[in-house]
């Protein structure tokens, strides 16, 4: 079958180690499904797998991607769950710690995926393959920091540093829809105009004043660290769910215990979470917003635009 696998590191050129071509078909064991993919989105994980983060040498070639919609051999269309074991997952061992897809089992970016069959969700009728593709990674986080993380109210002020990436414009739309007063850092000004017309009430350069907020969604670290501290209101919460920029420099930690801020970890969303944000999407009309789509043959550019940065939304595989 055709897949997308990394078959060796490279931490200053990523894609060097990227091959698409024929791969093993994938051995679903006892308690376990195979799904026919028929859209995987992409996630900045594959261009950290392709560089040697959260893999050894020993477990390549792997085939990327986490995410993926498609349909089961009984004609189920379904959304695949990406988080394999831990305490809400199935499939695996009761001691085996939880992974993603493309870390300890081949993951998404092929014809076809093998997976736990508890990490099959139902694929809402009204969303496409692509548009479902979407959610399991970005959108059922920003759900989870929004609502779960967050605890986010209709009528709440939340800050979102980093106006372009997927998990923030899947906040911008999920939190505007659901009454959340969402204001949006960004540098570039195209991005910025984006995010306004996806439902923020506003877009303003990071570091911008932009009074207290009650919840922020944090993403980037470092180059934003001290104005989501300097914007969160006292007794608010801050939600932590990458550091791209790197870990925080100083962690302005006298403010935060001062003004008992609370800063809270999150990672993707269970199982039933992921149910909860695909209902969201179908009930609401609210659609992923979808940069842009290649075949899965094409892979290579469909990651050289992600590590591009020029992106807005997903970028999308279809087989």
């Amino acid at each position: 079958m055709l897949s997308a696998r990394v078959v060796s590191f490279s931490p200053d050129d990523p894609l060097t180690g990227l091959e698409v071509g024929d791969a093993p078909e994938p051995e679903a064991p006892a308690g376990w499904t195979t799904v026919d993919v028929r859209a995987a989105s992409l996630n900045h994980h594959d261009l950290w797998s392709l560089r040697g983060v959260g893999l050894r040498d020993q477990q390549l070639p792997m085939v990327l991607g986490t995410d993926a919609a498609g349909v089961t051999a009984d004609g189920r269309e379904v959304v695949v769950h990406a988080v394999v074991g831990g305490p809400d997952g199935r499939g695996v061992p009761a001691d085996e710690p939880r992974t993603l897809l493309s870390e300890r089992y081949p993951g998404t970016l092929a014809e076809r995926v093998a997976v736990p069959a508890w990490n099959l969700v139902d694929k809402p009728a009204d969303l496409t393959f692509v548009e479902a593709a979407c959610v399991p990674t970005a959108y059922l986080t920003a759900y989870r920091m929004l609502f779960r993380s967050g605890a986010a109210q209709p009528g709440q002020r939340v800050l979102v540093q980093g106006a372009g990436g997927g998990v923030a414009v899947a906040a911008v739309q999920l939190g505007s829809a659901a009454g959340l007063e969402m204001v949006v850092t960004g540098r570039d000004p195209a991005k910025r105009f984006r995010a306004l017309g996806l439902g923020a009430a506003q877009a303003v350069e990071p570091g911008t004043r932009i009074g207290r907020v009650d919840v922020v969604l944090e993403t980037v670290g470092r180059a934003t660290w001290e104005h989501s501290v300097r914007s969160v209101r006292p007794g608010g919460r801050i939600v932590v769910a990458g550091l791209t920029s790197g870990d925080p420099e100083p962690a302005s930690l006298t403010k935060v215990f001062f003004q008992e801020i609370s800063i809270v970890g999150a990672t993707m969303g269970t199982r039933d979470e992921l149910g909860h944000v695909l209902a969201f999407l179908a009930r609401t009309g609210v659609r992923p917003l979808v940069d842009s789509t290649y075949p899965l043959a094409r892979a290579a550019d469909g990651l050289a635009r992600l590590a591009s940065g020029a992106h807005v939304g997903k970028i999308v595989l279809e087989v």
